[in-house]
């Protein structure tokens, strides 16, 4: 389902996708606080459609001002436990990794899921892009279904 918010207008491009991060010190006092703080802090969202004719408005965020959107909720790609990893499941992130430097680790902690969270698996894409875990761990790279906020 779609909702209405405003965004950066960096940010307002159709397929764009962001985790809302909530509120800033300087969202306070703005008049636009009800149109721009209405999302679910942590959530990775992606913009469906920019809202034609929107004016931009000042922010004292996003130094270009923000403008009305549409987003919903996007799918998050991480690596879990290869064990039970099945469409339709649930899983969950199988912790932190200190090895930043690995090509699955944006993977191992993405971003838009939290590691004591369990989250329904849509789809198993299949082998992490990584060679060896240096965790030694047996990992699947999956397809998280969209947050149902």
């Amino acid at each position: 389902m779609s909702t209405i918010t405003l965004v950066g207008t960096r940010l307002a491009e159709a397929g764009r996708e962001f985790v809302y991060q909530g509120e800033a010190s300087a969202c306070e006092g703005c008049p636009y606080r009800d149109q721009c703080l209405n999302l679910t802090e942590g959530v990775k969202y992606r913009v469906t459609d920019v809202r034609d004719g929107a004016q931009t408005l000042p922010c004292g965020v996003h130094d270009d001002g923000v403008t009305a959107v549409e987003v919903e909720p996007a799918s998050v790609r991480a690596n879990v436990a290869a064990r039970n990893a099945y469409a339709g499941s649930k899983a969950k992130l199988e912790g932190a990794c200190p090895h930043t430097g690995c090509p699955s680790h944006e993977f191992c902690e993405p971003a838009g899921a939290e590691f004591d969270e369990e989250y329904r698996i849509s789809e198993v894409v299949g082998d992490p892009p990584h060679d060896y875990c240096m965790l030694d761990r047996d990992l699947t790279l999956v397809e998280f279904a969209p947050s149902d906020e």
